[in-house]
């Protein structure tokens, strides 16, 4: 059976005044399943490229809040204490930082866990390059 999920990509957006970005992640919502997680990896290079003096070791401690908070850990602050549903739209609420998320998307399918992981190979996997 298919369920209805929501997904938005995570970008790291070095130079906002640029608006030049790199993908670093992808979360995903399900309300039927209750499914809330998130996959993330920087590529560092690409980040580079953009910005030489990034810091590329602070932005992945932001980058971390984010499993946190989807898991609802205990730790991770007010936000991880609201509703699955709730803590989905804070994420993806519009924001001009340095860390923002794409427009919320939506589909279907039979499995988050696979949306997640397919998305994820979509948008953000490094993709093999030629030197």
């Amino acid at each position: 059976m298919r369920v209805s999920f929501e997904y938005a990509v995570i970008r790291v957006v070095p130079r906002v005044e640029r608006g030049e970005f790199v993908n670093a992640g992808v979360m995903v919502f399900c309300l039927s399943e209750r499914f809330l997680q998130v996959k993330i990896a920087l590529d560092r290079a690409r980040l580079l490229a953009l910005w030489p003096d990034a810091d590329p070791e602070l932005i992945e401690d932001h980058l971390a809040a984010f499993p946190r908070i989807c898991r609802g850990e205990e730790d991770a602050g007010p936000i991880a204490a609201m509703t699955v549903r709730e803590r989905f739209h804070w994420l993806v609420a519009p924001r001009s930082t340095m860390i923002q998320l794409s427009p919320v998307h939506s589909g279907l399918c039979e499995s988050p866990e696979t949306a997640l992981a397919d998305l994820f190979r979509r948008f953000v996997a490094p993709t093999e390059r030629s030197d």
